[in-house]
């Protein structure tokens, strides 16, 4: 990458980021699960511009009914919506992290058009397309 500093050059790929704190009251829990599901690599995060703590993508959240793509729940009454951490995420990062992608990398490759995928990975997963990501994510491996 060419970017003399690359936390804004993932700034521009990740869009919004949410600190731990505001991460753990989207998902209505603590940052002491927040930081774990980080220690757990369920979610990958950066110390960006000089803070103690992580930063983490907020398009790691999705609707807990749209949690499966290829089996959506039906949409919560008003009022009752709640997040979750994107289920396929972890599986995910497990193999970059396998692959020996840093956490910067790992976000980068996420957020970054995949040509085999036609888009970005994360938005893959998003849309359900789990086992198409993890191929080319084990493609890293080799």
């Amino acid at each position: 990458m060419t970017d003399s500093d690359p936390l804004r050059s993932l700034d521009a790929l990740v869009g919004t980021w949410l600190s731990v704190p505001d991460f753990a009251d989207r998902l209505g829990t603590a940052a002491s699960n927040v930081r774990g599901a980080l220690r757990d690599r369920r979610i990958v995060g950066v110390r960006r511009n000089g803070k103690q703590g992580y930063d983490v993508p907020e398009a790691f959240l999705v609707p807990f009914h749209l949690a499966n793509a290829a089996a959506p729940l039906p949409a919560p009454e008003p009022g009752q919506e709640r997040e979750i951490i994107l289920p396929s995420l972890r599986g995910t990062v497990i193999v970059l992290s396998d692959a020996g992608l840093s956490d910067d990398d790992i976000l980068r490759w996420l957020f970054t058009t995949e040509p085999a995928l036609g888009e970005a990975p994360l938005t893959a997963l998003r849309a359900g397309r789990k086992s198409a990501v993890r191929r080319e994510a084990a493609l890293l491996l080799v």
